[in-house]
C-alpha cells in the first residue's frame, strides 16, 4: 500500500491518492543508520537581487503578490528628530514626546522609513501598512496619539510624523522600489472633542479609572427623550477637519460603550467621539475625505480600523466607491481590508460578502496558530478553520485573499504569548517555534502580514502597548528588559539587525512565496492525517503546478518507515524550501523531517 501511495507525492496524475499516504503515516521511534549530507538544499538568497523588481509592476500587481509589513512609524526609526515635539503652531497637535513612557510619542517619523526602505526591500516586503498617520489630538488623558488612532484632521499627516510632501516622497521613493504603501483609516471615530453636560466633569478627564464615564443611552432611551446634551468646550469649535466634523449633530452622542450589542455599533469608543455613519451626509463626507486623501498621495489601499463598530449599511456604500475612484485616479489595482476583532470565520466573513469589503485581517488563523504552537492543540483544529474557507467567496472576496497575521499592536505577539505560556522552552526552541509560525502564515492561504520587530526577535509585553516597541535605540524600561529571541541584543539597542535569524528567515520565505506562484495563488486543500499525528499537511494547486506543504508540529523528527524510505528521488530534488530540514539516505531518498520544522516539495504537471 504504501509504495502507491508515495508515487503520489511525486507524480501529479495520482496526486488524490496523498490522502491514502497521510492517513497511512504515523511517527516512529526509529532511528536514522545513515546521515548524509541533503546536497539539495536551495542556495541562499542574494539580498541584492531583490525578487521585488521580477514581480509585476505595483500598479499591475494582484493583492496575492504581496509581502505586507505592518509599522507603527512612531515606533520605528527616528529620521527627523526636529519633529519629536509635533506642530510648533497647533497647540493641540504638539507635545506628547516621551521616549521613556509606553503611552507618548518616541520620535519615530516617515523620514525614517524612507532611510530604512533598504531594509525592508531586502527582507523581501513588496507592501507596507502604515498605522494611521494624520493628524492627531497629540495628548488625550494619561496618554499620546501616537499610534494615530485619535484623528482631529483628516487632510494632512500628524505634524510628529512630518508633512504632506514628506508622506508623497517616501510612498514616491517606494513605489521606485515597487513596494506599495497602504494608509490605516478610521471612519468610526475622531478624537475626543465632544463632551456630555451630564457626566463629563473636571474631575472625571476621558480615560478616567471611574468606568464607564457616561453611561450608554441606548436607542429606545434616546427615542424617548432621554438623551445627552453634548457641548463643545468653549475654544475647541474648530478642532477638527473638515469643517462639517466640528457639527455635534453628525455623531451618535449616546454614551460610552461596552462592545455589547447595540452600543457596540452606536457608543463612544473608549470615549471617542463616535460618527453617525448611518447619516447619509456623513457617508457622503467619509467618501470625499478619503477620496481626496487618494487623489493627493497615491496610496495602493487601505486597511480599515473598527469595521464591525459601523454599521454595515454604510460599507456597502463606503468601499465601492473608493475602490471607483482609485481606479478613476489611475491605480487599478487598489485594495482594501478590514480590521473585524473576530475569531469565528462566519462573522470574518459577513464583512467580505455582505459588507462588500474585499478582505479582512484573519483573526481566526492567528487564534489556531497560537493554539498550536503556544498551547499545543492538535494541528486537526485547522482542518476545522479551513473547511469554512467557502464562506468568504463571493464576486471580489475569497479565502485566499485574507490577510494572515501572528502578532498585531493591540493583541500582542507571538513571542510574547510563547515565552509567557511556556516558560521553560528552551531558547533553541522559541526560535524554531516563532518561524514554524512565520512558516505557517507566508505557505497557508492568505497574505502574510509580517509584524515590525517580530523580525527583529521582539517580545513585548503583552496588549496594546506593551506591543509597540521601538526599532530605534529604546528608553523606555519596561521594553528593555524583555529577553529577545535569537539574539542578545535587548530593545535599548538599535535593532536593523539583517544577520538576525527571524531576519534571514523571513527573507527566504519571502524568495520562496514570491518565487513560486503555486503557493500565491494555488488553491488550497487539507489532507487528512491519522489522528494523533503530528504532520498537518496541505496541497496547493495552481495551473500546471502542484505544492505540498508539509509540517511537522512536533519537536521530535518525523522519521519515515522502510517502504516511505524508497522515495523517488525525484521528490527530494523538488524540495522548495526546508531542504535543511531533511534526511536523505546515502541513495537520495527523504528520511525524516526534524521536529518543528515545514518541507514543500513542488511538482510540475506536463503540459497536453
Amino acid at each position: 500500500m504504501y509504495t502507491a501511495l508515495i508515487r503520489c507525492l511525486i507524480t501529479i496524475s495520482a496526486a488524490m491518492a496523498l490522502i491514502t499516504f497521510v492517513s497511512a503515516c504515523a511517527p516512529s521511534n526509529k532511528s536514522s543508520n545513515t546521515q548524509v549530507p541533503n546536497t539539495n538544499k536551495p542556495k541562499s538568497s542574494d539580498p541584492s537581487k531583490s525578487l521585488q523588481s521580477q514581480l509585476p509592476h505595483y500598479l499591475e500587481r494582484d493583492i496575492r503578490d504581496e509581502v505586507f509589513y505592518f509599522v507603527l512609524p512612531d515606533r520605528f526609526d527616528n529620521g527627523d528628530p526636529s519633529n519629536d515635539q509635533g506642530s510648533k503652531s497647533i497647540t493641540i497637535s504638539s507635545g506628547g514626546f516621551d521616549p521613556k513612557s509606553t503611552g507618548h510619542y518616541h520620535g519615530g517619523d516617515i523620514q525614517g522609513l524612507i532611510n530604512r526602505i533598504p531594509y525592508l526591500k531586502q527582507m523581501g516586503v513588496t507592501a507596507i501598512w502604515l498605522t494611521p498617520i494624520l493628524r492627531n489630538q497629540a495628548v488625550q488623558g494619561d496618554s499620546a496619539g501616537y499610534h494615530g488612532y485619535w484623528p482631529l484632521d483628516f487632510t494632512e499627516i500628524d505634524p510628529h510624523l512630518g508633512n504632506n510632501q514628506t508622506l508623497k516622497e517616501f510612498i514616491d521613493i517606494a513605489h521606485q522600489h515597487n513596494i506599495k504603501v497602504f494608509f490605516d483609516i478610521i471612519t468610526n471615530h475622531t478624537a475626543d472633542v465632544i463632551k456630555y453636560r451630564e457626566c463629563h466633569t473636571s474631575d472625571k478627564p476621558l480615560f478616567s479609572t471611574e468606568k464607564p464615564l457616561c453611561e450608554y443611552k441606548s436607542l429606545k432611551q434616546v427615542a424617548s427623550g432621554d438623551r445627552y446634551t453634548p457641548f463643545i468646550p468653549k475654544g475647541n469649535e474648530t478642532l477638527k477637519s473638515p469643517h462639517w466634523l466640528n457639527n455635534p449633530d453628525v455623531y451618535h452622542n449616546q454614551g460610552d460603550s461596552t462592545w455589547q450589542g447595540e452600543n457596540s455599533l452606536y457608543g463612544d469608543f473608549v470615549g471617542l467621539d463616535d460618527i453617525d455613519t448611518d447619516n447619509p451626509r456623513v457617508v457622503n463626507g467619509m467618501i470625499n475625505i478619503f477620496s481626496q486623501l487618494i487623489s493627493e498621495f497615491k496610496p495602493d489601499g487601505f486597511r480599515i480600523d473598527t469595521v464591525k463598530h459601523v454599521n454595515v449599511e454604510f460599507w456597502q456604500q463606503f468601499t465601492p466607491a473608493i475602490i471607483q475612484h482609485a481606479q478613476e485616479m489611475g491605480i487599478p489595482n487598489f485594495f482594501v481590508f478590514g480590521e473585524v476583532y473576530s475569531g469565528d470565520p462566519k462573522t470574518l466573513s459577513y464583512y467580505t460578502t455582505v459588507g462588500d469589503i474585499p478582505s479582512v485581517l484573519d483573526f481566526a488563523f492567528q487564534y489556531k496558530v497560537k493554539d498550536l504552537l503556544v498551547y499545543n492543540k492538535r494541528p486537526e483544529q485547522f482542518s476545522n478553520l479551513f473547511s469554512q474557507d467557502h464562506l468568504y467567496q463571493d464576486h471580489n472576496s475569497s479565502a485566499d485573499t485574507l490577510m494572515n497575521f501572528i502578532s498585531n499592536h493591540d493583541i500582542g505577539r507571538f513571542a510574547h504569548f510563547l515565552s509567557k505560556e511556556r516558560p521553560s522552552l528552551s531558547d533553541k526552541e522559541k526560535l524554531q517555534r516563532v518561524i514554524l509560525a512565520h512558516e505557517l502564515m507566508f505557505f497557508s492561504r492568505g497574505i502574510p502580514v509580517i509584524y515590525y520587530g517580530d523580525e527583529q526577535g521582539f517580545v513585548g509585553d503583552g496588549g496594546d502597548r506593551g506591543a509597540r516597541e521601538d526599532m530605534m535605540r529604546s528608553m523606555t524600561a519596561s521594553y528593555n528588559d524583555n529577553d529577545l529571541i535569537g539574539t542578545s541584543n535587548t530593545t535599548a539597542d538599535n535593532n536593523f539587525d539583517q544577520a538576525h535569524p527571524l531576519y534571514q528567515t523571513i527573507q527566504k520565505l519571502s524568495n520562496v512565496y514570491l518565487k513560486h506562484k503555486v503557493l500565491r495563488y494555488g488553491q488550497q486543500r487539507m489532507i487528512k492525517t491519522p489522528q494523533g499525528s503530528p504532520l498537518l499537511i496541505f496541497k496547493r494547486h495552481y495551473n500546471h503546478q502542484t505544492a505540498f506543504i508539509i509540517v511537522n508540529t512536533s519537536p521530535q523528527p518525523f522519521m519515515f518507515d522502510n517502504e516511505l524510505k524508497s522515495l523517488n528521488a525525484e521528490a527530494a530534488n523538488n524540495i522548495i524550501y526546508g531542504a535543511s530540514s531533511t534526511q536523505l539516505t546515502p541513495d537520495n531518498h527523504l528520511e525524516k523531517i526534524d521536529g518543528l520544522s515545514t518541507v514543500i516539495i513542488a511538482l510540475e504537471k506536463p503540459s497536453n
